[in-house]
């Protein structure tokens, strides 16, 4: 007798399984944060401005881990919470990191992991939501953080490199983001297919 999976039990089955990934991408992106932001700073006081956000970031950290650990993982509701502080506190860090703001930031490679890990474990109609976020948060820290940026030399004009740069760094995030929904897929076809008792290969990749 066939076992009948509803689609809410393969949704709690991603959570579940997928947590281990995100809390391990958030970790990677502390690390990366402070490397960046020790190798950026020349003041005390940038130190200390810059690192909050990332110890926020370590501190929810570490009690999604804890949780994890302990046989309590988070829900649905508790990793969308997460991921939004996440987006949140990389934005605040190209927007206002004194020196190196909006698109002079090397901070926007923070963007990467936190929306591919989230692209890995979260279900498609949410991975895309938070892939625009993600990329409309980046675009406006861009522009409100560094406007004379995208500037011409008249003052006028739109300096085309620049535009460039924010467009390609745009494509690419939003790859990030469209991967991790395919190999989500990809997965959810796997499970579908052992529990049905069916080839794995013959399996339609793209179908959710």
């Amino acid at each position: 007798m066939r076992e009948t999976r509803t689609s809410a039990q393969e949704a709690a089955e991603d959570v579940f399984f997928g947590q281990a990934v995100m809390i391990w991408a958030r970790w990677f992106l502390i690390a990366g944060s402070l490397i960046l932001a020790l190798w950026t700073v020349d003041r005390v006081a940038q130190v200390v401005i810059g690192t909050l956000p990332i110890v926020g970031l370590m501190a929810m950290n570490f009690y999604l881990h804890g949780r994890y650990l302990a046989g309590r993982p988070a829900n649905p509701v508790l990793i969308g919470m997460a991921s939004v502080l996440d987006l949140a506190a990389i934005t605040i860090v190209v927007l206002l990191w004194p020196g190196h703001r909006g698109l002079e930031s090397q901070f926007f490679v923070m963007y990467y992991p936190i929306v591919l890990a989230f692209a890995f474990v979260m279900p498609r109609k949410a991975a895309i939501a938070y892939t625009v976020a993600a990329l409309g948060a980046y675009t406006g820290a861009c522009v409100i953080g560094g406007i004379s940026s995208f500037t011409g030399p008249d003052g006028t004009s739109v300096d085309m490199g620049s535009l460039e740069v924010l467009v390609m760094r745009l494509i690419t995030l939003a790859a990030m983001g469209g991967l991790g929904t395919y190999y989500w897929r990809i997965q959810r076809n796997r499970r579908r297919s052992a529990t049905d008792g069916t080839s794995v290969v013959q399996a339609d990749p793209v179908g959710a």
